[in-house]
C-alpha cells in the first residue's frame, strides 16, 4: 500500500516515521549486522538499531491508543440519550509534543548497543526543539533543520571520545545538508538524506578499520535508513537504496573474519585494540545530573566505548569495560540503575575472529519467561529458566524475546509470556526462532503465577511435547488475579473508579474496588477460593504493606482447610499483590 505523505512534522508525521523505520531497519538489519566492525565487530549493530526504534515506535503507539480511549470516553460521557458528541479536539490526535516526548523515551528506554544508544540521543535531541516554546502541533521545515541540528550536537555532547568516520559524522552531515536546504519538511528531510549518505560513502576513508574490511560505518548506515524512512514519511516515495562496499568485492575475497578489526561497535574511542575490555555493561539510571557527571568522570576511566544519553532524571549509560562490578557500583553511587545487562565477550567475543571462536553446545531445552519483577526473576533463575525482566509500563519487544530465546541457546524453548497483553509479541518472537532452527513451544500464561505452576512441573527429560502439555495444563489450572492501584478515573466490570483507588482483578478483570489494600486483597482471595483450590501463591510487590500477606495467610489458615499458602517478594513489579490459585 502505498505511504499517504505528510506535509508536516506532526503527531501523525511522528507515528509514520517510527512505523517506517522499524519496517526499512527490519529489512536492513542483516546487512547492517555484517558490516559491524568497528569499535566491536560482534555483529549486531542492525539489530541493536532495530530494537531501539521497535520500543520508540510501541511508545507512540501508546500514546495513540490512549488519546482514542480517552476521546472515546469523554464522547460517551457527554452523549445524553446516546448522542455521542465528542467534545471539541477529541479527534484531532494527541499533540506534536506528547508524540516526539514518547518517541524518545521510548528509545531512551529501549536503547540497545552504542549505535541504539546514540540513536536515542538523536531522538531526543530533535524533541527538545520540537517541543520547545510551546505546542504548536506541528512544525514546518525551519523546525525540522534546527530539530536535525541539535539531535547531531548533543549526540555528541553525550559521547565521551567522539570518532570520526562514525554515525555520529553521519549525524553532523545530515544537519549541515539540512541547514543549506530551503522549503518544508520534504525538501529538507531529503536533502539531510542526501548529505548523510554522501558521507556514509566517505567513512572507509575515515576509519582504518572500515578500509581495511572494505565497508562503511554500520550505525552510520542505520542512520541514513532512518532517514530514508523521514524522507517516505513527507514524499510518500522511498529514496533509493543505500550503496554498501562489501568486504569481499573490496578485498579480493577476504571476508569480514579478515579484517581483525579494532574492539568497539560504533563510534566511541579515538583507538580501539583488539584486546580489548571483556563486558559490555548497560543500565537505566535515575540520577541528577551533577551526579551523572560524576559518574561520566569515573566510567570514562574504568573503559571505553561510553555513552552516557538521556536527562530529566532518567539516563541510559553504556560502556565497555573490564571489571563490570565496578561500572554498575559507579551507577548505585550516582543513583538508582536498573535494568541492568551485562554480555561478557567472552570466547566467541567481539575481539576473536569468527574462525577462532568455538561453538559452544546447546542444551536440549530451556525455559525462557518475561517477568514483572526483580525478586520473580531471581525465583524463575533459581528454577532454571531464563528471564527477561519487564518494567511496569515498559514491555518488552519481540526483538527482545527474540535475543531470550538465543541466550538460552538450546535446541527447544517453552516461552512463558506471563501476560495476556504480549501474547501477539511473543508468538512473533516464536516465530521468528523457528526460522533460526529453533523448536519453541508457546504456552500463553497471562500471569506470573501462572507461569509458576508451569515452571513448577516442567521436566526437562520428558519428551518436549509432553513437557508442554504437562506445563500448559498447570498453567491453565492456576486461576490468577492481582490487587493494584487506579491511576486515572475510569469505567470498569466492577463499576466507576476514581485514582487512588484500590482494585482487584480476578482473570484479568476487575472484580472488587475499595479503599484498603488488605480488604479488597481478602475479598479477591475469598472469591477465588469459593470454587476450591489446594495451594494459594502470593506475590508481594515493593509498594504493598508488609502486614498484607500475614493477614491473608491468617485468613487461609482459619476459613479454608487443606489449603497451603506460600508468598513470594516480586520487588518492583508493577501490582501490589499478585494472587494464583491452584
Amino acid at each position: 500500500m502505498a505511504q499517504v505523505p505528510q506535509r508536516f512534522f506532526d503527531a501523525l508525521a511522528v507515528r509514520t516515521w517510527c512505523g517506517l523505520s522499524l519496517r526499512a531497519l527490519g529489512r536492513a538489519r542483516e546487512e547492517i549486522d555484517a558490516i559491524n566492525v568497528y569499535p566491536v565487530a560482534d555483529g549486531d549493530t542492525g539489530t541493536n538499531l532495530y530494537l531501539t526504534v521497535e520500543s520508540a515506535a510501541a511508545a507512540v503507539e501508546a500514546v495513540f491508543a490512549a488519546h482514542e480511549l480517552d476521546a472515546g470516553a469523554r464522547g460517551a460521557s457527554e452523549s445524553p440519550g446516546g448522542a455521542n458528541q465528542a467534545p471539541p479536539g477529541a479527534g484531532d490526535g494527541p499533540s506534536l509534543a506528547d508524540a516526539v516526548g514518547a518517541m524518545a523515551h521510548g528509545a531512551l528506554i529501549g536503547a540497545r548497543g552504542n549505535s541504539g544508544t546514540i540513536l536515542a540521543q538523536l531522538l531526543r535531541g530533535m524533541a527538545q526543539v520540537l517541543t520547545a516554546g510551546g505546542d504548536s502541533g506541528r512544525a514546518e521545515g525551519s523546525g525540522l533543520r534546527r530539530a536535525l541540528r541539535h539531535a547531531a550536537a548533543s549526540a555528541r555532547q553525550a559521547v565521551a571520545h567522539p570518532v570520526e568516520g562514525t554515525v555520529l559524522t553521519v549525524a553532523s552531515a545530515a544537519a549541515d545538508a539540512a541547514d543549506a536546504a530551503e522549503g518544508g519538511c520534504a525538501e529538507v528531510a531529503r536533502a539531510a538524506y542526501e548529505g548523510a549518505r554522501a558521507a556514509l560513502a566517505a567513512t572507509p576513508g575515515q576509519l582504518p578499520a572500515l578500509e581495511r574490511a572494505g565497508v562503511v560505518d554500520a550505525g552510520g548506515h542505520g542512520l541514513v535508513t532512518v532517514l530514508a524512512a523521514l524522507v517516505e514519511t513527507f514524499t510518500g516515495r522511498v529514496p533509493g537504496p543505500v550503496a554498501v562496499p562489501h568486504a569481499r568485492a573490496e578485498r579480493g575475497g577476504e571476508g569480514l573474519a579478515d579484517a581483525h578489526a579494532p574492539a568497539g561497535e560504533c563510534a566511541t574511542e579515538t583507538a580501539a585494540e583488539e584486546n580489548g575490555p571483556a563486558f559490555e555493561v548497560i543500565y537505566l539510571l535515575e540520577a541528577e545530573d551533577a551526579a551523572v557527571a560524576r559518574l561520566r568522570q569515573r566510567l570514562d576511566a574504568l573503559g571505553d566505548s561510553l555513552v552516557v544519553v538521556g536527562g530529566d532524571g532518567l539516563w541510559n549509560v553504556h560502556v565497555h569495560v573490564d571489571d563490570a562490578g565496578a561500572a554498575v557500583e559507579a551507577g548505585v553511587e550516582a543513583g538508582r540503575p536498573y535494568r541492568i545487562r551485562i554480555t561478557h565477550f567472552g570466547h566467541g567475543d567481539a575481539h576473536t575472529t569468527k574462525a577462532e571462536r568455538p561453538p559452544r553446545e546447546r542444551a536440549q531445552r530451556a525455559v525462557v519467561a518475561v517477568v514483572p519483577g526483580e525478586g520473580l526473576a531471581a525465583l524463575y533463575t533459581e528454577a532454571g529458566a531464563t528471564t527477561l525482566l519487564a518494567r511496569p509500563g515498559e514491555p518488552p519487544a519481540s526483538g527482545e524475546l527474540v535475543q531470550a530465546v538465543r541466550r538460552a541457546h538450546a535446541r527447544e524453548v517453552v516461552l512463558l509470556p506471563n501476560d495476556a497483553e504480549l501474547r501477539h509479541t511473543a508468538a512473533a518472537a516464536a516465530e521468528q526462532a523457528r526460522t533460526e532452527g529453533i523448536r519453541v513451544a508457546l504456552i500463553p500464561t497471562r500471569s506470573a503465577v501462572q507461569g509458576i505452576a508451569a515452571l513448577a512441573v516442567h521436566e526437562p527429560e520428558r519428551r518436549f511435547d509432553e513437557d508442554v502439555v504437562a506445563m500448559t495444563s498447570a498453567a491453565g489450572a492456576t486461576r490468577h488475579a492481582e490487587v493494584t492501584v487506579a491511576e486515572r478515573q475510569s469505567w470498569t466490570t466492577a463499576g466507576i473508579c476514581q485514582a487512588g483507588d484500590v482494585l482487584g482483578l480476578i482473570d484479568g478483570d476487575v472484580a472488587v474496588i475499595g479503599a484498603d489494600v488488605s480488604q479488597v486483597a481478602a475479598t479477591v482471595l475469598d472469591r477465588m477460593l469459593s470454587a476450591g483450590g489446594e495451594l494459594v501463591t502470593l506475590v508481594l510487590g515493593d509498594a504493598a504493606p508488609r502486614a498484607v500477606a500475614d493477614r491473608l495467610e491468617a485468613r487461609v489458615r482459619e476459613a479454608y482447610l487443606a489449603v497451603d499458602t506460600v508468598v513470594y517478594r516480586g520487588g518492583r513489579q508493577g501490582a501490589l499483590l499478585l494472587v494464583g490459585v491452584e
